[in-house]
């Protein structure tokens, strides 16, 4: 799988990074979430994995030719938002070794694979109640 870097949001030691693949999917990279009280409230099947990422990652989407990347539904592949204002994505665990090769993915992060019409739909205006599930 070839991926195209979109984006990240940086400081020192940390770099949730955002991909567009080659196969219709967006690659997400972040923090691995380790919190129990966040665990708790997520039900991650086995092959797959939670990250947790600033909302302001989804902003590099306009770099793939989206008119804009503010989430405006927060359901999955987002599954929490937390206090801090970071969301939780969750998805299949990155397994591509390819994909992987053009990574730089530190030992505390990990990287999900998400259809773009997952995350597309985020995007769109929401026509019944915010189903915002706050962590």
């Amino acid at each position: 799988m070839k991926l195209r870097f979109l984006g990240k949001n940086s400081t020192p030691g940390d770099s949730p990074t955002l991909y567009a693949s080659d196969q219709d999917g967006y690659v997400v990279q972040g923090w691995r979430v380790y919190a129990q009280d966040l665990l708790v409230q997520l039900d991650v099947p086995e092959g797959q994995t939670a990250v947790e990422v600033p909302t302001e990652l989804f902003e590099h989407l306009t770099k793939d030719g989206l008119a804009h990347g503010e989430i405006r539904k927060f359901e999955a592949p987002i599954m929490l938002v937390t206090e801090q204002g970071t969301c939780i994505v969750q998805g299949p665990v990155m397994r591509d070794a390819e994909a992987l090769s053009q990574m730089r993915l530190p030992d505390y992060e990990d990287c999900i694979e998400v259809p773009k019409s997952s995350i597309t739909a985020l995007l769109e205006e929401s026509s019944g109640p915010d189903h915002q599930r706050p962590a």
